[in-house]
Order: structure tokens, then sequence, then C-alpha cells
């Protein structure tokens, strides 16, 4: 009898049945990526609602630079434009990464797509007075990323680094069911998404993850893909920055940026958190630090703010709503509330 392909394995001659192989059944990056560029474009639009975005750009157009969102290949010939272009192609890159603004000083965007290249630049000469890092909510994109931190760089008079954090799979899934609300089922449905991918499909679990890969000491799963220890992608970047980067000493964050912030502190040692600053706008969080050195800002108008801070009270009530975007009346001032804190605090 002649042996026929498609014959179902019945097993070895031990009666053992042969794992299928689960790599037959994922979905492979081109089919992928492209959803995920679509979300974060959609995220990035978001942000444009509630980040300063409009003043980043004008701020930007004066300094000589426009804001360049486009995908280029190395290969690619452009002439020389006018104006020097700021590269915010990690608008749609679902990749992430981290980028240093400096309100005062040229280049003023510096990205950076590996962790680890981050790490060694703030650790050296050039990052002697990176002492601020921001994390986002809402979308989280590079363009409202940056023009969050470029509010706190024009309030300290120094540079402050941006965490944009990698968009996977991992993180469709509770978006798609209402990502906003609920942060703490947020982020349990976002590591336990991403650990059942590591597991079942580790070349889906690794888009969207480079910047989560470059991470020195980073958890992964046995098959080489990264899992969350800390929650969610930016509670881990922010907390391997916090780790390995002992220069800075203050964490500035809005809406769910300000979980990542304490998902994050809560692993950290206490000789290491005593040193830390902790600023949130639009989400209160538990204060855990012993020498407790918060503060915490929420609009009177902002019911996703009150929602998601579970009773937890702010230092200062605002006449505000949730939008940093300063073009919109009522929002939150986030450069002036940044420059008063620190300011009271020295």
């Amino acid at each position: 009898m002649s042996n026929n392909s498609n014959t179902i394995p019945t097993g070895d001659q031990s009666g053992n049945i042969p794992t299928p192989d689960l790599t037959l059944y994922e979905l492979q990056k081109p089919f992928v990526e492209p959803m995920l560029r679509m979300c974060r474009f959609t995220n990035t639009a978001l942000d444009v609602l509630f980040y300063d975005v409009g003043k980043f750009s004008a701020a930007m157009l004066a300094r000589g630079s426009t804001i360049d969102t486009r995908e280029r290949s190395n290969s690619a010939q452009v002439s020389k434009p006018p104006l020097e272009h700021l590269d915010l192609s990690a608008i749609t890159n679902p990749e992430g990464s981290i980028l240093v603004i400096d309100a005062d000083a040229p280049p003023y965007v510096t990205r950076f797509d590996s962790m680890a290249e981050f790490l060694e630049h703030a650790n050296g000469p050039d990052g002697a007075t990176l002492r601020t890092i921001s994390i986002t909510g809402v979308g989280s994109s590079a363009l409202g990323s940056a023009a969050f931190a470029w509010n706190a760089s024009v309030a300290l008079g120094e540079p402050v680094a941006a965490v944009v954090p990698g968009y996977g799979l991992a993180d469709v899934v509770p978006q798609a069911l209402g990502g906003w609300f609920g942060f703490g089922m947020h982020d349990w449905l976002q590591s336990t998404t991403q650990n059942f991918l590591a597991a079942a499909a580790p070349s889906l679990a690794q888009i969207g993850k480079q910047l989560a890969r470059t991470t020195p000491g980073r958890a992964m799963a046995p098959s080489g893909a990264p899992v969350f220890r800390h929650g969610s992608a930016a509670s881990d970047d922010l907390h391997a920055v916090l780790e390995q980067a002992p220069q800075i000493t203050r964490v500035v964050g809005h809406s769910k940026g300000s979980l990542a912030i304490a998902n994050a502190l809560r692993s950290l040692p206490s000789e290491r958190t005593e040193e830390l600053s902790v600023l949130t706008f639009g989400c209160v969080v538990t204060e855990e630090l012993e020498h407790r050195n918060y503060a915490q800002y929420l609009g009177l108008f902002d019911p996703l703010g009150i929602l998601n801070s579970w009773g937890h009270r702010p230092e200062k009530r605002l006449l505000s709503h949730h939008s940093t975007n300063t073009l919109i009346p009522l929002s939150m001032p986030a450069a002036e509330l940044v420059k008063r804190t620190v300011a009271t605090a020295e």
C-alpha cells in the first residue's frame, strides 16, 4: 500500500502523538505589520487631540525644522529641503523607540530605536543633563510623546526622554475591548495575550517589540519572544531605564502612562526609588514610595481620569479636562505645572 502524505500522524512506536508545528498556523509579518501601522496611526490621531502637537510643530518650524513622518528607504534620493526635517517616521512604526527632546539645543529631537543605544547615551557624557523621563497614555504615539516631552523640556530648561512603547498584537486586544478603561484589566489582558503569543506563535509575539528585544536583561519566553514582567511594554521599558540610568530622578506621566510609572516603580530597590520624584496628570496612582515625593494633578472635568484613579486623591484639582493640548480651552497646562512643581520642590 502506498504512503499517503495527507494521513494524520498517529504517533511513534511509544504511542506518543507528535506536537504539531505551530509555526504553520502563524501569520507572517507582511500581513500583520500593516494592520499594526494602521492602529498606530489611529493612536497618533488621538494624541493630536490630547497633547500639544500643534504648539510643538509650530516651535519646531520656528527653529527651522519640519516634522517628517514619511518612511524612506536608505537608498532613496531626496533633494535637500529648505528646512531641516525632523524624522518622526516612528509615528506609524510599531516597534517602539526612545526620544530625547531638548527644546534649547539642536537637533531638538534625537531618536533611539535600541534601548541599549539609549542607555549608552544616557550614561555617557552626552546624557549628563538628562534627569527626566516622560511617558504618555491614550495613543502613546511618537508624535504625542514628543509633544508631551517638549512641554516638560521647555518648563525645565533641560532635555527630557520620552518612552514610545512598542505596539504589537498584545496591545491590539485590550484596545479593541475599550482599553482606555480599567487600567488593571488592560495590563492583565496585554500581558496574558503576549505570554500566549510567546508560547504559541513566537514570530507574532516579536512584531512590534524591537525596542523590548534590545533591552539588557529583558525577560524572554523559552521561544525567544519577549514577555512582560511589569504588566505592559511601557512599564517594562520604563523600568529598564530607571534601573540602568541612575541619573534620571524625575518621572512625568499622563493618563495611562501614570499607571505604567506605578508598575515600573514597584520592583525597583528602595535605594533607587528614594531618589525619584513622580509627577502625574490625568490619572492619580497609589503613592507607594516611602518618601511619597509625588505631585499629581486631576481635572474637575476629566471623567476618564477620575474613573481610572480609583478614588485616589490628587495633590491638586484643576479647572480642566483630560487634554494637555493648549489650543483647546480648559486644557491641562502641563508645561506650567511642571515648572511650578519643580520650583516648589526646590
